[in-house]
């Protein structure tokens, strides 16, 4: 899991690199890349790419909530500071834990909507000092973050019933197919770094996606999807040195309450496993 927040990382830093282009554009070149290396692939393992009939629901809502869920937050990367957009994104393993209760049947221990309500205090500490973040984008990255948490839930759901590469090329043809339709109405001519750009998000992407479907098929779907938090680090560094957006004390207090939140919630929902606890303690030791 932490590959894949690390991976996506660079996907974010192409995307912002890529403001002039149309979000569902990106969207359409990235699932066009990841499909093509999935296919290949699954060829490879000698897999079947198009999954088991009574899974094909799962797998199609699986690739809609995840496809839209990309859009919007592409829409914030390129809109608000890198840092914010990633952080309101990862709002995410609330609505994961919540659907996970309610469609997966796993337990939340009541201390976690505490922790749950910290991590989403740093969301709106950073919308009440952050001129930059318009209301309108801030329902968009919400909405974004439900919408892929949505999709963790599926991912999970399809655990030991479909392989995670037939999992992630669902994802990217419904991505090829929704995206597609938009940008044969509206294309944008990328120059030669756009280009350069646009397969930076697609390998970045394909790679961090298939780490992320590991993952969450291998650990509770609340529990792993939280690690995604670590992402707004990583987005406020980066921003920082390479596109020079401010990183304030309200900024760095905000991302603290949202990473304070997650670490108590994955050492909570560990519950008895020890080896669990030991690794959140090297990790922090890291």
């Amino acid at each position: 899991m932490m590959w894949a927040v690390l991976l996506f990382a660079g996907m974010n830093l192409c995307t912002k690199g890529l403001p002039e282009l149309p979000a569902m554009e990106i969207v359409f070149v990235r699932c066009a890349l990841s499909l093509v290396l999935s296919y290949f692939w699954l060829k490879g393992l000698g897999q079947s790419w198009n999954g088991s009939r009574e899974n094909r629901w799962r797998l199609v809502g699986r690739g809609v909530s995840g496809t839209v869920a990309l859009f919007l937050f592409f829409l914030t990367v390129q809109k608000i500071p890198l840092a914010t957009a990633v952080t309101i994104q990862y709002l995410s393993p609330v609505f994961t834990a919540i659907l996970a209760m309610v469609f997966l049947k796993e337990k939340l221990r009541p201390v976690q909507w505490l922790f749950f309500a910290v991590s989403f205090s740093g969301i709106v500490l950073l919308k009440g000092f952050d001129e930059r973040i318009s209301w309108l984008y801030l329902g968009i990255g919400v909405t974004s973050a439900f919408l892929a948490g949505v999709a963790y839930v599926f991912v999970r759901s399809l655990s030991g019933r479909e392989q995670p590469l037939t999992v992630v090329m669902y994802f990217q043809m419904v991505g090829v197919v929704l995206g597609g339709s938009f940008t044969a109405v509206d294309f944008k001519m990328p120059t030669s770094w756009e280009w350069l750009l646009l397969l930076g998000v697609g390998l970045f992407a394909h790679f961090a996606q298939v780490n992320l479907t590991k993952a969450i098929q291998g650990e509770k779907v609340g529990i792993i999807s939280s690690l995604n938090f670590f992402g707004a680090v990583y987005a406020s560094i980066f921003a920082w040195l390479l596109f020079g957006e401010k990183v304030t004390l309200v900024n760095v207090l905000a991302m603290a309450l949202v990473i304070s939140g997650v670490l108590l919630n994955i050492w909570t929902n560990a519950g008895g496993d020890a080896r669990l606890r030991r690794s959140v303690v090297n990790l922090l030791n890291r």
